[in-house]
């Protein structure tokens, strides 16, 4: 499929819509649950875990690393059986695709473990920035050799093991150089700082160390500033529940959002680990209304369809800035979306995204530093260019369901973390309009 075009299901609506829905597991925690559970000390089972591009290369890498990895995708089952902080071979190659999260754990992690490592990755990650992390490591005694250009995949490293106390690592490209550190301090056996330096939303190290925590691990933190791990810390093995991924979640709650209708997407709720649960009360303050059910949190449109306009910094949840700049142009007034500069460097350049594609409906949008500014109108029929993210071609979807003529190219990059959403996408537009 090399485009999909999206049925304008809302932009006549006929009847109330109305979805009760299942998410996949969450792509952060799946991941950040393997990491901990290939350093924790025995069987580990992972019960929700998604299967997706990224999370299958994590997997590839643990068992080229030789870990003993039991894979049950039906069952949405994996079971980990760790070492208690050591790596089964002391020297592997591995790739990690695209997936930043498997590219950033598994360089520290390795890091940290005396042995030879050669690292791969896709064209799209080998673009994506390492050099804070590769640096730290060099810091810490590491030897790294980049093959291609310098800070950045491929790469080796030779490593002999940490010894030194404390470090100190920039996290102003991404928090997940801070998260992997954390992660992978357990493997020494002596109490080791971490001090950061640049500017992130912390929601995703909170999940890190509330999953150290799950997994048996407590840190102390000053400031947020210095994070410290005790030499005695060690990971305990579980069976684990992953939680719905509230990242995809949140494409099923925008179709509430631009119908007026309501969506309850289970086993979600307001106590999740995932940041980017906070983009549903952002919604109520544009007009919406939400209510954390048992069965999970139910979002109902704004009343008499009048979506109002916002200005909010969206940097500590910034995966949803292009699912809030998809439904922007439909607010009674213009749209501001500040703190988001680092999504220049992921999977696309995701501001220029944004204001390109945007552009392409008619829609006038600008960057302004590390901020957009959308203005409200009538988007107009276009093809969407996904630039090979996943998160690109998902959002503009949700235009597309409102403003006939619609076209994702390249959809199936959503395999990167939700493999069938044009599929499930389709199942819910027929359902509407049986």
């Amino acid at each position: 499929m090399n485009i999909y075009e999206v049925q304008p299901i809302f932009s006549h609506p006929t009847h109330p819509f109305e979805l009760t829905i299942d998410a996949p597991g969450s792509k952060s925690i799946t991941n950040r649950a393997l990491m901990l559970a290939a350093l924790a000390n025995g069987e580990t089972l992972l019960k929700g875990a998604l299967f997706s591009d990224d999370s299958r290369h994590f997997l590839q890498c643990l068992k080229d690393l030789g870990f003993d990895v039991v894979v049950d995708e039906p069952a949405h089952t994996v079971r980990v059986t760790g070492l208690g902080g050591r790596i089964p071979k002391e020297t592997a190659a591995i790739n990690v695709g695209s997936a930043g999260t498997a590219a950033r754990f598994l360089t520290a992690m390795l890091g940290c473990a005396k042995g030879v490592w050669h690292l791969d990755a896709s064209e799209q990650m080998k673009k994506r920035p390492m050099a804070a992390l590769l640096n730290t490591l060099t810091d810490l005694g590491c030897r790294i050799d980049c093959h291609e250009k310098e800070g950045y995949f491929p790469f080796t490293i030779y490593s002999e093991g940490i010894t030194a106390s404390e470090a100190t690592v920039d996290i102003g490209d991404s928090s997940q150089f801070l998260s992997a550190l954390l992660m992978a301090a357990v493997m020494m056996d002596h109490d080791f700082a971490i001090h950061i330096t640049g500017n992130h939303g912390f929601s995703y190290i909170h999940m890190t160390t509330a999953m150290m925590r799950q997994f048996g691990v407590e840190i102390s933190v000053s400031d947020d500033q210095t994070w410290r791990i005790p030499g005695n810390a060690a990971y305990q093995s579980q069976d684990y529940q992953i939680e719905p991924d509230v990242s995809a979640a949140a494409y099923f709650y925008g179709m509430a959002v631009l119908s007026g209708g309501n969506v309850l997407v289970r086993h979600v709720h307001f106590d999740s680990l995932q940041g980017d649960v906070a983009l549903l009360r952002t919604f109520e303050k544009m007009g919406c209304s939400a209510e954390d059910t048992p069965e999970g949190i139910r979002l109902t449109g704004p009343a008499q369809g009048r979506l109002h306009g916002i200005d909010i910094d969206m940097s500590s949840f910034s995966d949803q800035a292009l699912t809030m700049a998809a439904i922007a142009p439909f607010a009674d007034s213009p749209t501001f979306i500040r703190g988001i500069g680092h999504i220049r460097l992921q999977e696309s350049d995701r501001m220029a995204a944004i204001v390109e594609n945007l552009s392409r409906m008619g829609i006038h949008a600008a960057i302004q530093g590390n901020d957009i500014y959308i203005e409200p109108g009538t988007p107009h029929a276009a093809t969407i260019e996904t630039y090979d993210d996943h998160r690109v071609a998902m959002a503009f979807s949700l235009t597309g369901l409102r403003t006939p003529g619609i076209i994702i190219s390249n959809p199936l990059c959503c395999r990167k973390t939700f493999e069938n959403y044009f599929d499930v996408l389709d199942a819910i537009c027929r359902n509407y309009l049986k």
